[in-house]
């Protein structure tokens, strides 16, 4: 049988549908059409309003708290299984539910390894994401995971600012390989925050390792929630003679006061991706798309070639 490559089509969950649009018109294919209908109750039910049978499929969504949008995602993957799709890939610019990577302490759920059973008993058949919170996390799937690193659009950024005693640094000890990767590539110096939690969320005491006197900061991690370490470690940084601080993160959940502490402390820019949809605009937060990298990926995976090029760590 002579080989053949079916046709890809490309939808979104609800909560992505911006990002999917950029995705979609940089992949060159127009953006599926899903209809959801919603009961009274809240109950909701996608449905694909075109001929899906044979083909490769990819649908985008991140899985961002709360439940209902990885709900949606799980009955989109059950529903294009069932309409007999060829290949279900699952596009996750947030994975949702990834801080739960193991048990902390007693009696409490791995959630990230029950999300990906539910993702793959879908009937997903890939998944593509970006900047896991723990790497690791690829091995709770048994389907194929490729791990997308937003290093690869924020370095180009990075690099356009021109800094001069430029320092990157990481908010907590867990981050100091992202950090170092980050370094390495830049040529700097590495400083790490260490921090004790009260609970989640609460930090009771930061301390820094390293000197920033006369630097420019960068911090760099994978995620900015309450920005409560990110605007902690901004101020310390400038208190112990940092030029300026600012932050890269991945991913925006901005959660809580977030925006009002980051309009309230000395960072001098949050740089992010749009794999959430910002909640309100703020002249201290740039957006920077991820839309090309995931595009490209997807077109990659889609003719079976390498996606190796997408990788600067």
């Amino acid at each position: 049988m002579p080989n053949f490559i079916t046709e890809a089509k490309i939808f979104a969950c609800s909560q992505s549908t911006e990002l999917a649009e950029k995705i979609a018109a940089t992949f060159g294919a127009p953006l599926g059409k899903v209809i959801t209908s919603t009961y009274s109750d809240g109950e909701f039910q996608p449905s694909y309003e075109e001929s899906i049978r044979g083909t490769r499929i990819f649908i985008i969504g991140s899985t961002h708290p709360g439940p209902k949008n990885l709900m949606e995602m799980l009955l989109m993957i059950d529903a294009a299984k069932r309409a007999s799709a060829r290949h279900i890939t699952a596009v996750l610019p947030y994975f949702g539910w990834a801080r739960q990577d193991r048990k902390d302490k007693p009696r409490v759920p791995i959630a990230a390894k029950l999300v990906a059973k539910m993702l793959e008993a879908a009937g997903a058949t890939r998944i593509i994401t970006m900047d896991l919170h723990a790497d690791q996390i690829q091995g709770f799937f048994e389907k194929p995971v490729d791990h997308l690193f937003a290093s690869t659009i924020f370095l180009p950024y990075l690099r356009s600012l021109n800094l001069d005693n430029l320092t990157i640094a990481s908010p907590d000890m867990g981050g100091s390989k992202r950090a170092y990767a980050y370094s390495k590539i830049m040529e700097s110096d590495v400083v790490i925050c260490y921090k004790q939690r009260e609970k989640a969320n609460v930090i009771s005491h930061m301390e820094l390792i390293g000197d920033v006197t006369g630097k420019n900061v960068v911090l760099v991690d994978d995620m900015v929630d309450t920005a409560g370490t990110l605007t902690k470690a901004a101020d310390l940084m400038m208190e112990r003679g940092a030029l300026s601080v600012r932050a890269i993160c991945t991913h925006p959940i901005l959660s809580g006061n977030a925006y009002e502490r980051l309009e309230n402390s000395k960072l001098e820019e949050l740089i992010v991706t749009d794999s959430i949809p910002l909640k309100q605009k703020s002249d201290k937060i740039r957006v920077i798309s991820c839309a090309d990298l995931f595009a490209g990926v997807m077109h990659n995976v889609h003719y079976n070639k390498s996606i190796s090029s997408k990788f600067l760590m």
